[in-house]
Order: C-alpha cells, then sequence, then structure tokens
C-alpha cells in the first residue's frame, strides 16, 4: 500500500449509530451522510436525514468535497414489492483537492467493510444523484 495513502477509522459511534440505521423500523427514505474529521483521521456523522427524496438529498451535499452516504430507499418494484435496499454512496467530486480524494478513496473500502454493504455506488458529481440514477443501479441488484 502506498504510504501516501490515508485509511481513516470508523467512528465507534457512528459504527453503532448505522447499525441501528440498518434495522431501523420506519419505512420512509432516510439518509445519513459522513465525512473525514482529517485532524482525527476519523470517518463521522456529519447530519441524518428521514423522510428526505433523492433530489434534497442530492442538494444536501457539498458540490466540491467528498462525502459517504448510507441511503435507505423505499423501491417500488414493477410486480408490486416494496424494499428498503440500503445504499453506500460515494460523492466523489472531480474537482476537490487530491490529498481529500486520497484520503476518501482511501477510507471507502475500510468504512463498507466495516458496515457490511453490498450495494456500492459512486457519482462524480452531484447532479449525477438522481431517482433515476438510483433505480437503475440498483436495478442491477433485481
Amino acid at each position: 500500500m502506498s504510504e501516501s495513502l490515508v485509511v481513516c477509522d470508523v467512528d465507534e459511534a457512528l459504527v453503532e449509530k448505522l447499525k441501528a440505521f440498518r434495522f431501523r423500523k420506519a419505512t420512509n427514505n432516510a439518509a445519513i451522510i459522513m465525512k473525514i474529521d482529517k485532524e482525527k483521521q476519523l470517518v463521522v456523522l456529519e447530519e441524518e436525514y428521514e423522510d428526505i427524496t433523492v433530489d434534497d438529498l442530492r442538494d444536501e451535499l457539498p458540490e466540491r468535497q467528498p462525502r459517504f452516504l448510507v441511503y435507505s430507499y423505499q423501491r417500488h418494484h414493477d410486480d408490486g414489492r416494496v424494499s428498503y435496499p440500503l445504499c453506500f454512496i460515494f460523492s466523489s467530486p472531480c474537482d476537490c483537492k487530491p490529498e481529500q480524494q486520497m484520503m476518501y478513496a482511501g477510507s471507502k473500502n475500510k468504512l463498507v467493510k466495516t458496515l457490511n454493504l453490498t450495494k456500492v455506488f459512486e457519482v462524480r458529481t452531484t447532479e449525477e444523484l438522481t431517482e433515476e440514477w438510483l433505480k437503475e443501479k440498483l436495478g442491477l441488484f433485481s
């Protein structure tokens, strides 16, 4: 592994919050946005949202800074079923600082593994994050 690649730990309180989020009983869309605390080299909670659409979530993301998000999405299937996939989305804007990019990219896999998530996606601009995009990505898991 490259010495310049920084892999940040995940805040224990955040891990517990995400475990509770995974097993929540609510049926609305909800999200947890995470960022890296550069001083502590730790992935920490930035914000939590209940009943948030993909469009509203996109508006909450900074355009020039990376973020990790876990999104509980109410998905309506063509056959009438409803599921609640838990999606990990790495927002990694092209024009953010290279050291920030590397810190987030280096920490992504550890975070995904810690949270035991399987639906892992990445957007390079916040405009990419739309409900249509998410449905298309989730369609790969059907």
